[in-house]
Order: structure tokens, then C-alpha cells, then sequence
């Protein structure tokens, strides 16, 4: 997965595999979070301000289903001092809508190698 800058959001497009199942055809929940805190963090590596997550809130509004392709979206919302805010969202791309949604808070840090 490769998150590329697009004006002022970080996006990836993925396809879950299937390694990552939890009921059948359905990505864990916990996968759908990590993809989440992920585009979130590219956000923030993008807009220069790398960080490590502090507070992660996740909104799951659909099951992710496994073969299903994915639109992950992070962006910087705010930066205050040494903390990020962000938020992610995780659209299907066959038809734009929502799968799931994140606001998340990242402490500042000194990146230490390639990311």
C-alpha cells in the first residue's frame, strides 16, 4: 500500500487481503483500524509533521468486505503546539460510499529513517 499526497489529503487505493478475514468475507475490525491510523500517519509524514498515534477514534458504518477496493483518505484537520489531528476515512471505490471514519491524535516526532 502507497500513500501518495494529492493536493491537501494523503490517499491510497487497496484491496484487502484475504489473510485479513474475520467472519467470513468480512475484514477484521481491527484491520479496518489499523488502515485508518495509517492514512491518517501518511497525512501527517506528508504535511511534514510525523508523529506516532496518541488517541485513535474509529467509526465503523459498513463491514469491509474482503476483494472489496478501497479508497483510504488522510488529513490534517489542525496542529497545535506538538499534536496532530487528523481524520480517515475508507470509502468504497466501486461506489463512494463510507465503509468507515477516524479522528486521531498525533504526538509530534523526529523521524528516524526512511518511512
Amino acid at each position: 500500500m502507497t500513500f501518495l499526497p494529492e493536493g491537501e489529503v494523503s490517499v491510497a487505493d487497496f484491496e484487502v487481503p484475504a489473510r485479513y478475514q474475520s467472519w467470513k468475507g468480512v475484514v477484521h475490525g481491527g484491520i479496518v483500524a489499523l488502515l485508518l491510523d495509517e492514512a491518517a500517519g501518511w497525512a501527517a509524514w506528508h504535511r511534514g509533521h510525523p508523529g506516532v498515534t496518541g488517541k485513535l477514534e474509529v467509526r465503523l458504518r459498513q463491514p469491509l468486505r474482503i476483494g472489496e477496493r478501497i479508497r483510504l483518505t488522510g488529513r490534517v484537520e489542525n496542529i497545535r503546539r506538538s499534536l496532530v489531528y487528523a481524520t480517515a476515512t475508507i470509502e468504497r471505490i466501486s461506489d463512494g460510499v463510507t465503509i468507515a471514519e477516524a479522528n486521531v491524535t498525533l504526538m509530534e516526532a523526529t523521524a528516524t529513517g526512511d518511512r
